[in-house]
């Protein structure tokens, strides 16, 4: 058990809020989140004695409809890979909040169960290089989890093989090839077809275009739409590059200091953003078009610290529009629009 779970029993600020009735499952939404938190110990002394929390995720909610794509936003550091992790199980216990998958409490599923769910949540990562391993050929890295799980006859493994790579834009021939021997876009399609293999149903895509050409960009998300739409495939699409989230994602949750702040679909965040926060994220956007002046918002500030966020409202230490009130009472979610939520008093009734 890890260090965090054992502090939530003398920390009344790690106890999970039990008073919220059980999340109802709704077959629309694929994945459903509310509340997630995921807190990390900060440790000191000789005998590592936890002083602190970093609150990396701390009380984010989102339904994800199946068959689209979920872009996820913010400054770096603000907690959007942790969110993707902590949906798949990859950072340990969660610190409180609900995940639905398909129905299923991700966080109360035997061993065995969740096993077998493995295969239906997947993620490529955002440094293709580091996530493979140098040792095993690329036949191997994308055959070895269906092998595992046994998902198809050993006298159909090698055309299955072949079939994913052809998929991705990859060749047969280059299942004897090593990592170190393909370009950083290869490398890329080789994590995709990975994570396609097992067939998925959901995949998190953690920054899978950010180390890479600004030509190569739009070859792999081109693939991963003619992918989506070809298996049916849910993305929750984590990325700092706004123009490339408007151009593959449905819906768009924008995130600061741990939590969604601004959470809608793509036509209407890119339209009409709400949150002070999104506003100048948006403006600092580049026009191509040398004649059109661009509005920046610069904020003032710094970014507070995750570990001691401050009160109230966690923005208002850089919000131009900050009132005494964001001071000391923390906003609550507004569905301002039809499935067009924020989070800031300034859309009080």
């Amino acid at each position: 058990m890890e260090p965090i779970e054992l502090n939530q029993m003398n920390n009344p600020e790690l106890q999970t809020d039990a008073t919220l009735p059980p999340l109802e499952y709704d077959p629309e939404y694929i994945l459903m989140v509310r509340d997630l938190k995921k807190y990390f110990p900060i440790k000191d002394g000789f005998i590592s004695r936890t002083v602190g929390h970093v609150k990396a995720v701390d009380g984010v909610t989102f339904n994800l409809r199946r068959g689209t794509t979920m872009g996820l936003v913010g400054e770096s550091g603000c907690g959007k890979t942790t969110v993707g992790r902590t949906i798949l199980r990859l950072s340990g216990k969660k610190t409180g909040g609900d995940v639905l998958f398909n129905g299923e409490e991700v966080y109360n599923l035997s061993s065995s169960r969740l096993r077998a769910l493995r295969t239906k949540m997947q993620i490529i990562f955002q440094d293709p290089f580091s996530s493979l391993s140098p040792r095993l050929p690329v036949g191997e890295i994308i055959g070895e989890a269906v092998r595992e799980h046994k998902l198809v006859p050993k006298e159909s493994f090698n055309d299955y093989i072949d079939e994913v790579m052809d998929n991705c834009g990859l060749q047969p021939f280059h299942k004897d090839r090593y990592p170190h021997e393909f370009s950083g876009g290869q490398r890329q399609r080789i994590c995709i077809a990975r994570a396609l293999a097992l067939n998925p149903e959901f995949v998190v895509c953690d920054e899978p275009v950010s180390a890479l050409d600004v030509s190569i960009q739009a070859q792999i998300i081109n693939l991963l739409k003619d992918l989506q739409e070809k298996y049916k495939l849910t993305y929750l699409f984590i990325s700092h590059d706004l123009s490339v989230v408007e151009h593959i994602s449905d819906t768009v949750g924008v995130m600061y200091l741990g939590g969604l702040v601004e959470y809608g679909s793509t036509e209407d965040i890119f339209k009409n953003p709400l949150h002070p926060y999104t506003k100048a994220l948006f403006s600092a956007i580049p026009i191509p078009d040398p004649t059109v002046k661009m509005k920046r918002i610069v904020l003032e500030g710094s970014i507070p610290s995750p570990a001691n966020p401050p009160k109230g409202c966690k923005f208002h230490t850089r919000c131009p529009y900050a009132t005494e009130r964001c001071k000391t009472e923390t906003p609550v979610q507004k569905e301002i629009e039809p499935g067009h939520f924020v989070v800031c008093h300034l859309y009080d009734q």
